[in-house]
């Protein structure tokens, strides 16, 4: 069987892979320019929900000005496509992991390490507000690590799209608790003072390991969120605590802007500016194909049948996907921080996995939803708050030889860890833990 071309899709000159990000709105795929050989993400979205919402011009501006908008802490934006159906966002692809990955794995992080995120994060910030656009949605999935540990924020202008049938709670959000409380009481808010909060939230987390807003339920978080009751570690140094205190102000007129940030004393701390890369020309020609004639411009789409069995995964994506390390890191649970989804083998048959992650699902609660080697585990928050949602698909990399990719879809970053965990003790049974030294020599023999 040629591995290359099994399972595969192609739109224009992209071969897509495994779906890397899933949501009610949007998917996003890995994928490989098929002319350079580059490395890409892909955000798919349905041309029938953009109408549906009559979405099209806000999407197009959002989009156009992604495209301008270019900072070495963003996620950039390559082009955008459109079949019959769909359109295609491609952005560039981050092998790094979330950020958040790493205080689930270590612990929270020193105040040193934590400055370095948080000014990254502020430079991209303050990049964007400088040309009019606000991202209104931070939270931790959208800070990823590129392969030099480097922050890159992604999603900038793009987190205003909507989601079918629901309300603003849960509006590409999923959890409220890194959203300013101007925000949810859904009065008219300023974009700016908003992303601020955000930032601040974020900040804390990376210091402290835990949220400082985290209720059992909801009334209750949302009346800490709007006074903004909350304490800052013993660990925390003064001027952190003060300027915590100065970002987490509940009153948006009132909160410190992002001038003052940069001015703080704990934030100048060993602080160098990410400059912006030196202006380059952005065609735009593509956004107009696109949007201009939505029904009418499209690329050729491949389709691609699943219905015959797992997906298949080629040696492209398995190389990329453990980013030129040790290539057991695909194969060992304790590794996965490195990537953005956690991931599990099995020898088992693909309709035994399955069985086996059905089962464990419905005696956590959730609802189970299976089509095509694909499950999709839906409940609701520990507290309540918010959905949650997970996306397991099973892939085969070699003859007998399944990969069970697991995916948070909805839900907080920390709850999803936490739940994976518990989820692999009930499947245990299933997962294959290769011996030292095998893991390599399977995959080897899979990619030659």
């Amino acid at each position: 069987m040629d591995m290359m071309k099994a399972g595969k899709r192609k739109v224009g000159k992209y071969e897509l892979g495994r779906t890397i990000g899933e949501g009610t709105f949007a998917k996003v795929k890995f994928a490989q320019n098929v002319d350079t050989g580059e490395s890409v993400a892909i955000k798919v979205l349905a041309k029938s929900t953009i109408l549906k919402h009559k979405m099209v011009d806000q999407i197009k501006r959002e989009i156009s000005i992604m495209k301008i908008v270019r900072h070495p802490c963003i996620v950039r934006l390559h082009e955008v496509l459109a079949s019959q159906t769909k359109i295609y966002i491609v952005l560039e692809f981050v092998t790094g992991g979330e950020l958040f990955d790493k205080i689930v794995h270590h612990g929270r992080l020193s105040e040193n390490e934590s400055r370095r995120y948080f000014q990254q994060l502020i430079d991209a910030v303050s990049h964007c507000h400088s040309k009019g656009v606000y991202h209104r949605d931070l939270k931790p999935e959208n800070l990823l690590l590129d392969s030099k540990g480097s922050l890159k924020v992604s999603d900038f202008g793009l987190s205003a799209l909507p989601q079918q049938g629901v309300d603003l709670l849960h509006t590409t959000c999923g959890t409220p608790n890194y959203l300013a409380p101007e925000v949810l009481s859904q009065r008219g808010y300023d974009g700016a003072a908003a992303d601020v909060w955000s930032c601040g939230v974020i900040l804390y987390v990376l210091m402290a390991g835990y949220l400082p807003f985290d209720e059992t339920d909801l009334p209750s978080l949302y009346n800490k969120i709007n006074a903004a009751e909350f304490k800052c570690p013993l660990w925390f140094s003064p001027a952190a605590t003060s300027l915590i205190h100065k970002i987490l102000d509940p009153n948006p007129e009132t909160r410190i802007k992002i001038e003052g940030i940069k001015r703080d004393p704990w934030f100048q701390k060993t602080y160098v500016p990410v400059r912006p890369r030196e202006d380059e020309a952005v065609n735009l020609d593509d956004i107009g194909a696109v949007f201009d004639d939505i029904e009418d411009k499209y690329v050729l789409e491949e389709p691609q049948d699943n219905d015959s069995g797992p997906l298949i995964t080629n040696a492209f994506e398995m190389v990329t996907l453990s980013q030129g390390l040790n290539l057991s890191a695909l194969f060992d649970r304790r590794q996965d921080y490195v990537r953005r989804q956690t991931r599990f083998v099995s020898r088992q048959p693909a309709k035994v996995i399955i069985a086996a992650i059905e089962a464990a699902a419905e005696s956590m609660g959730l609802k189970v939803h299976t089509r095509n080697y694909k499950t999709r585990l839906e409940g609701v928050s520990a507290n309540r708050a918010s959905q949650f949602a997970v996306v397991l698909e099973v892939s085969e990399v070699a003859p007998s030889l399944f990969m069970v990719d697991v995916r948070r879809a909805a839900g907080e970053t920390l709850e999803y860890h936490e739940f994976y965990k518990n989820f692999c003790t009930m499947i245990d049974h299933i997962i294959w833990r290769p011996k030292e030294g095998m893991a390599n020599s399977a995959l080897l023999r899979t990619t030659s």
